[in-house]
């Protein structure tokens, strides 16, 4: 447990973790201080001057709350009369030349400037001389779209380029009202992080270019999730809206706060994933392309099974933990032969050594967990002998590594339960559809051995069947992910002591434990 001192905020006396600046500190305690240039992962810059906070008896009288760290004894003010003015003449500051466009700004709803305005500040603006323009809806790359004059010159965005992707390419230029963000002549943004700028703009600076005008913040229910992007298996907020009548619409995906995995941020490609939950969906039932009720092509599924003499099934590495182990229930039920191949989730190159991943999987660590074969050699074998394919949701396509396969599989008899409609899908002779990850939860193991849970976020009118429901319709005797774990426990010695419902929000780090790493 860390050290904590105690000390007074308006005469209150709290205890805080010692060594925090003041503004984390009394923020786990509930007291904000409001700030806009602070960001915990770009430290302290001190550069707005909102945080000013006064030391009762302190020298010097009034202190920035980033760059003061909390200690025993300190008697903190936040409401004094003399504090309340600088907070009132920082927010006249600040909103001088800004255009005060909250009705069409993309922020409006999460904005600090617009929250401290209504409760720091409530004064009527002074101006009497025309306001100074600035740059409007610039092209900084990367799908990052800025207003100069909504911009505080908080300086997040230039810390972030220059600290966390070492890039660059932000800078301020000119002085007093003449200040302003910018990139440097034909240097536009240009890296794989950039989207997180707009995440920690405190204002409505840095929007989205692919947000931008598709649904008011407020509008937006906002959900914990987990990016399946690659193997890293990042926290995030899924962001998301259900018109009258309509399906449930996944408007953005955001980065949420978990240093055991991500940190503070994500990349811009599992951000932007957020569309493949919308787009291509698998929603019809077939039988030998025709369309049927989802109970007949259950039907039709459970006569070639009982009939195949050699089946093959075949596990997706995207699928939880849960549904992972009812596949492999079912698979001895059957006495199938059980893969998890994915290799053409793989993409050589492609990760770096922040959060991208060339694992594209985003819980491989669980097919090892649970022994189940991930070998090339062995699953082409076993494709070549069986004489029916079941695949639940693995995109043998993922990349062109398996363009051999795609012959082989052409001649097979084969049951598809899929989300999408992919290449690999097609030509299946039983097409189920099954819900995506945003529509289901579970358990997933990252890369690094840490075991996170997830809920379902999304519903549809027409709620496509969890993987795990499916093979329960098939004969399996998993019903739900609680009764999945009895048998996890049982047949993995790491998961042996682990209560689903126990696991830390920022996961459970599994190789604290005697069992050797197994991460890609």
């Amino acid at each position: 447990m860390a050290e904590t001192v105690k000390l007074f905020v308006n005469g209150r006396e709290v205890e805080v973790e010692a060594g925090k600046n003041l503004i984390d500190a009394l923020r786990v305690v509930g007291i904000e201080i409001p700030h806009f240039c602070y960001h915990p992962a770009l430290g302290a810059d001190g550069n707005c001057r909102m945080c000013l906070v006064g030391i009762e008896d302190g020298r010097p009288p009034l202190v920035p709350a980033c760059k003061t760290p909390a200690q025993p004894g300190m008697k903190v003010l936040l409401d004094d009369q003399k504090i309340r003015k600088i907070q009132r003449d920082i927010m006249e500051l600040e909103l001088i030349n800004h255009p005060v466009d909250c009705p069409v700004c993309d922020q409006a709803g999460e904005c600090r400037l617009q929250d401290y305005y209504m409760e720091y500040d409530l004064q009527d603006s002074r101006m009497r001389v025309p306001q100074v323009t600035k740059g409007k809806r610039m092209d900084f790359g990367c799908g990052v779209v800025h207003d100069q004059e909504r911009c505080v010159l908080c300086a997040r965005c230039v810390r972030f380029t220059r600290q966390i992707t070492k890039t660059g390419e932000l800078g301020i230029v000119n002085r007093s009202d003449q200040a302003r963000v910018t990139i440097f002549p034909g240097r536009p943004l240009n890296n794989r992080y950039a989207l997180n700028i707009v995440d920690i703009c405190p204002v409505g600076a840095m929007t989205s270019r692919d947000f931008r005008f598709k649904q008011r913040v407020w509008f937006l229910q906002k959900d914990e999730g987990i990016c399946h992007g690659c193997s890293t298996g990042c926290a995030i907020y899924i962001d998301h809206h259900r018109e009258k009548n309509g399906d449930d619409v996944i408007y953005r995906y955001r980065a949420r706060t978990n240093m055991q995995v991500n940190g503070y941020f994500i990349c811009d490609a599992g951000r932007l994933s957020y569309k493949r939950e919308n787009e291509n969906r698998q929603d019809l039932t077939l039988v030998d392309g025709v369309v049927v009720d989802f109970e007949q092509g259950i039907a039709a599924a459970l006569e070639k099974m009982n009939k195949a003499r050699r089946p093959l099934l075949l596990v997706s590495p995207d699928a939880t933990l849960e549904q992972m182990w009812a596949i492999k229930r079912i698979a001895t039920f059957y006495g199938a032969t059980l893969s998890g191949y994915s290799d053409a989730y793989r993409i050589d190159d492609d990760g770096d050594d922040f959060l991208i991943s060339d694992d594209k999987a985003a819980n491989r660590y669980s097919l090892e967990l649970l022994e189940i074969d991930r070998d090339r050699e062995s699953f082409q074998a076993a494709l070549a002998h069986a004489d029916l394919l079941v695949n639940f949701d693995n995109d043998l396509f993922f990349s062109p590594i398996n363009e051999s396969l795609q012959r082989l599989l052409g001649e097979q008899d084969r049951i598809s339960v899929c989300s999408h409609q992919l290449p690999v899908f097609s030509g299946s002779s039983v097409i189920l559809p099954c819900a995506s990850p945003s529509e289901y939860g579970g358990s997933i193991i990252n890369r690094h051995g840490v075991l996170q849970r997830f809920r379902r976020a999304v519903r549809r009118n027409a709620d496509p069947r969890d993987i795990l429901e499916i093979t329960h319709l098939l004969g399996g005797a998993i019903s739900s992910a609680e009764r999945a774990w009895p048998g996890i426990r049982q047949s993995v010695p790491v998961l042996r002591s682990v209560e689903p419902e126990q696991i830390p929000v920022e996961g459970l780090l599994l190789n604290n434990s005697e069992e050797r790493d197994v991460g890609p």
